[in-house]
């Protein structure tokens, strides 16, 4: 078997590879030549250090490592079905780690599905440890106008960068929110957040910060433009909690995990 830079293979066949690698996972997807694109442009994953696991001349696993400042994050690790059981996943994670260490990252994150137990096992033999539990959840039921006014996105960010107490995730951190160019924000006199229309009629939540009565309001304001979706938000964040008194279903939590690659 071969761990080759992802850099080395065209969008379609990491998307191929990709998609292959969460068939019957505990919540398959599939990944297409735009989306694979996107996750590279907006979560900075770089082809360069992440890895494709080659045998026989066939990709069966990849490893994605998105680099920022010092900072790693697996974007995502998958070995298709045939494949499986056969160490390849610890393989190519001890590859992107290499890379890790050659770019001197004090740092690198994942999240794992809470019920993926042969994956959280595998993270923590190699080291990481849990730092927090996150959720990811939608609110669909109609609910009172909220209060919340429409504001600039720059003013939104600054009151959360004033008022947030924890990290945003990788996928919601400030780096991320730079690659978009449809984001809307939304305030109270000292709650914020920021969203984007998506797909099928969704209001996604990207950032919140405030008090979990601003939550409630916030949340209640983006409800009028959509089923509202939160991911991977700390359970006691107050967009959490806001999740629970307003109705709100969470679909699945996953353990936010750190290592020190050094």
């Amino acid at each position: 078997m071969e761990l080759v830079p992802s850099s080395r293979f065209s969008s379609e066949e990491l998307a191929d590879v990709f998609t292959r690698g969460y068939e019957g996972y505990v919540v398959p997807f599939a990944i297409d030549v735009a989306q694979l694109e996107f996750m590279v442009r907006t979560f900075d994953l770089d082809l360069d250090a992440s890895r494709v696991a080659v045998r026989d001349g066939e990709p069966v696993g990849l490893a994605n490592l998105g680099v920022r400042e010092g900072v790693g994050w697996i974007g995502g690790v998958g070995v298709v079905a045939s494949a499986r059981r056969g160490g390849v996943g610890r393989a190519l994670m001890e590859a992107v780690h290499e890379q890790a260490r050659e770019r001197a990252l004090r740092e690198v994150w994942l999240e794992v599905i809470e019920q993926n137990d042969a994956a959280f096992k595998l993270y923590e033999a190699l080291g990481y440890r849990v730092v927090r539990d996150v959720v990811i959840g939608s609110i669909d039921a109609e609910l009172a106008a909220g209060s919340a006014r429409e504001v600039a996105v720059e003013d939104a960010l600054e009151i959360v960068r004033a008022r947030r107490t924890a990290p945003e995730p990788w996928q919601r951190a400030d780096e991320t929110l730079r690659h978009y160019d449809d984001l809307r924000g939304l305030a109270l006199d000292d709650g914020a957040a920021v969203w984007r229309a998506a797909t099928g009629g969704r209001a996604l939540l990207l950032q919140l910060a405030g008090s979990d009565d601003n939550a409630l309001e916030l949340l209640r304001t983006m409800r009028a433009h959509g089923v509202v979706t939160i991911f991977n938000v700390p359970e006691k964040d107050p967009a959490a909690h806001a999740l629970a008194q307003l109705g709100g279903t969470v679909a699945m939590k996953q353990r936010e995990m750190r290592l020190d690659p050094g």
